[in-house]
């Protein structure tokens, strides 16, 4: 004869009502949540193409910054210098270069490291033959 354990009472509303919570739940952290910007944080817009800065802004770190030109350009590969300016409470330093390079497709990167304190602010700077770009100020 065989054993069987005790019997579960089915109960089909519960494991719904903890469904329909889990979602409501979810819905509420998305429409609180802030709208995405129109543009990543830490980037630009210059004349036919996107300059941003990526690193971790208020410390130290590895800071890369990244030009991209856009498709109404003009064909053919740039040299630009890329690099980054900081700025705190009292001056805003000139700016620090990771280098020159040529664009590959249309695109350069370029990184390096950057000694930088809490509560400092950070851009990144790309100049191109005379003319000089940046980024928005990302502060942490």
């Amino acid at each position: 004869m065989p054993v069987t354990g005790p019997v579960r009472p089915r109960r089909p509303y519960a494991r719904r009502a903890g469904l329909t919570a889990a979602l409501c739940l979810v819905a509420t952290v998305a429409a609180a949540a802030p709208p995405a910007p129109a543009a990543p944080v830490g980037c630009g817009g210059p004349t036919g193409g996107l300059l941003c800065l990526r690193g971790p802004v208020g410390r130290p770190g590895v800071y890369t910054a990244h030009y991209r030109r856009g498709r109404a350009t003009a064909p053919g590969e740039i040299a630009v210098r890329l690099g980054y300016q900081r700025k705190d409470s009292r001056i805003t330093a000139f700016p620090g270069w990771f280098g020159t390079v040529r664009t590959s497709g249309g695109a350069a990167t370029l990184r390096g490291r950057v000694g930088m304190a809490a509560g400092e602010c950070i851009r990144g700077v790309m100049e191109h033959g005379e003319r000089v770009y940046v980024t928005k100020w990302s502060c942490g």
